[in-house]
C-alpha cells in the first residue's frame, strides 16, 4: 500500500542505516519494518487539538446567529457527539484482524472494505485535504491583513477608511509552507503541531475574552432565539451554510489514521487514540460552545462571519493583533498536518508508477538543526512547492471565509466522518443487515448524508451571491 512502499525506499533504508549507528537495529526498527514510532497520547492529543480547532472556531458565533439560541447550542452538541462516536469506530480500523497496521485513511478502508470503497474515500479524502489547504491559506492571508487593518483603525478611528491587500501576505504564508512541506513526515511534525495546538487554545481563549469584555460592558445585542429574522428562502440558505461550517469546524477524521500510524506500540494504539480523540473532541467542544455562545451573546444576529477579522472588536487593539497573529501561527502547522497525508499518497503513487526514475526515487540526506538526519528529495522539493502554489493560487481567486468553509466542511463530514467509519465497523463487527444496531447506523448515515447535501447546496449558492461582486487581487 501507499505507506508501505514509502517506508521500503532504498533512501528510507539509507536513512536509517546512518541513524543507527552502533545501536542495536531493534531499538529503531518497529514492528512493520518501519522506524520506530515515537508518538504517545501528549503528541496524538496536540495533533488532534491541531487538526480540529482551526478557523472553523472563528465562524461559530455567525452559525450560531443563524440558528438562534435553542439550535445553535443543540447542532453544536450533536456534531461533537457524532464526530466523537465515529472517531472511535475507525480508530478500531488502523490494525486490520491480523494485526497488520493501516498507514493511512485509505489503507484502512482498502482492508476492511475493498478497492472500489478505496478509490472512492481516496477521491474524498484527498479533494477535502486539497479544499482545506486552500481554506487554511484564505484565513491565514485575511488574519494577517486585519492586523493591519487593526492597527489603522487604532491610529485614525474606527470610521477611518483602513484598507489591506491580503496578496503580500497570503505570497508570504505561501512561503512558509514551500520551507515546511519539504519535511519528510508526520514524525518531523510533532513540535510544530505543539506548537500550533498552544496557538489555537490562545487565540480561542483570546475571542473568549474579548467576547466576555463586551458582554460586561453592557452592551445589549439583539439576539432570539430562532436567530437572525431574514426572507424566508434566506433563512433556509444560511441556515444550511452554518451547518457547512459547523461541520468543517469539526473535521479531523481524513487525518485520524494517519495520526494513529504516528503512536508507539505499546500500550495498544487504539486504546491512546480513543483517549487523545476523547481529549481532544471535549476540549475542542467546550472551546466551541463557549466561542460561540458567548460569540452570539456579544454581537448579536450582527455577528461578523470571522470571529476576529470582522471588526467586532476593535480594542484593545494590541490583543486582536495578537489574537490574528495567534491563528496565523496556528494555520501554518495546520496546513502541514492535513497537506502530508496527500504529499505522502503522491509521492508513493509516483515511486510505484516510476520505480525507475532516479529523479522520484533517489534520496538525500541532509542534517538540519533541531530536526536531525532529513532525507531532501528534488522531486519533493519541485512537486510540493507547485502544490503550495496551486492553493494560494485558488485562495487569491476565491477568498471567502464562510461560503469555502462551509462548502469543505459539507464535503467531507458525511464521507469521511460517518459513511466510512460507519460502514467498516458494521463488516469488522459483522453486524446483520436489519439488525437493530445496523438499522440505528443507517439511520446515522442518512440523516448525516442530507445535512451534507443541503450544506454544500447552500455554500455553492453563497458562493456564486459572493462572485456576483467580487473584484480579484482588489485591495478591501
Amino acid at each position: 500500500m501507499a505507506g508501505e512502499a514509502l517506508g521500503k525506499s532504498t533512501a528510507i533504508k539509507e536513512t536509517f542505516e546512518i541513524a543507527v549507528g552502533d545501536h542495536s537495529p531493534d531499538e529503531f526498527i518497529d514492528d512493520d519494518g518501519r522506524a520506530k514510532r515515537t508518538g504517545t497520547l501528549v503528541t496524538a492529543s496536540a495533533h488532534i487539538i491541531t487538526a480540529v480547532i482551526g478557523s472553523g472556531v472563528l465562524s461559530l458565533a455567525w452559525a450560531l446567529a443563524q440558528l438562534g439560541w435553542i439550535a445553535g447550542p443543540i447542532v453544536l452538541f450533536v456534531f461533537a457527539l457524532i464526530t466523537w462516536f465515529c472517531s472511535i469506530l475507525l480508530v478500531d480500523c488502523y490494525r486490520n484482524s491480523q494485526g497488520k497496521r493501516s498507514y493511512n485513511y485509505k489503507d484502512a478502508v482498502q482492508a476492511n472494505l475493498g478497492s472500489v470503497y478505496c478509490k472512492l474515500c481516496g477521491w474524498a479524502q484527498y479533494t477535502n485535504l486539497f479544499g482545506v489547504s486552500i481554506g487554511y491559506t484564505i484565513t491565514t492571508a485575511i488574519s494577517m491583513g486585519a492586523i493591519k487593518k487593526s492597527n489603522c483603525f487604532h491610529k485614525n478611528g474606527h470610521d477611518a477608511a483602513c484598507e489591506a491587500s491580503t496578496t503580500t501576505d497570503l505570497l508570504i504564508f505561501a512561503g512558509i509552507q514551500i520551507v515546511l512541506s519539504q519535511l519528510p513526515n508526520f514524525h518531523k511534525l510533532w513540535w510544530l503541531s505543539i506548537v500550533a495546538a498552544i496557538m489555537s487554545v490562545s487565540y480561542s481563549s483570546i475571542s473568549l475574552g474579548l467576547s466576555a469584555a463586551k458582554i460586561a460592558e453592557g452592551a445589549h445585542a439583539s439576539t432570539s432565539l430562532t436567530g437572525v429574522a431574514v426572507s424566508a428562502s434566506e433563512k433556509v440558505w444560511r441556515t444550511f451554510q452554518s451547518l457547512g461550517n459547523i461541520a468543517f469546524a469539526y473535521t479531523y477524521s481524513n487525518v485520524l489514521i494517519e495520526i494513529q500510524d504516528t503512536l508507539k506500540s505499546s500500550p495498544p494504539e487504539n486504546q491512546v487514540m480513543k483517549k487523545a480523540t476523547s481529549i481532544g473532541v471535549v476540549t475542542t467542544t467546550i472551546f466551541y460552545m463557549l466561542c460561540g455562545i458567548l460569540g452570539y451573546a456579544a454581537f448579536g444576529n450582527d455577528a461578523p462571519g470571522n470571529f476576529l477579522t470582522g471588526f467586532g472588536f476593535y480594542d484593545p487593539f494590541w490583543l486582536v493583533d495578537l489574537g490574528n497573529i495567534c491563528v496565523a501561527i496556528h494555520l501554518v502547522g495546520a496546513y502541514q498536518v492535513f497537506a502530508q497525508p496527500l504529499y505522502q499518497f503522491i509521492e508513493t503513487w509516483s515511486r510505484n508508477r516510476w520505480p525507475d526514475s532516479h529523479f522520484i526515487t533517489s534520496e538525500h540526506v541532509v542534517k538540519v538543526p533541531l530536526l536531525g538526519d532529513c532525507p531532501l528529495s528534488f522531486f519533493r522539493i519541485i512537486w510540493r512547492t507547485l502544490y503550495v502554489i496551486a492553493t494560494s493560487a485558488i485562495a487569491m481567486l476565491f477568498p471567502f471565509f464562510n461560503d469555502f468553509l462551509g462548502l469543505i466542511g459539507a464535503l467531507s463530514f458525511w464521507p469521511l466522518t460517518v459513511f466510512f467509519p460507519v460502514e467498516m465497523y458494521i463488516v469488522r463487527a459483522r453486524i446483520p443487515k436489519f439488525s437493530s444496531t445496523w438499522t440505528w447506523l443507517q439511520i446515522l448515515n442518512t440523516i448525516c448524508l442530507l445535512v451534507s447535501l443541503v450544506a454544500a447546496c447552500a455554500s455553492v449558492q453563497g458562493l456564486i451571491h459572493s462572485l456576483r461582486h467580487y473584484q480579484p487581487f482588489k485591495i478591501s
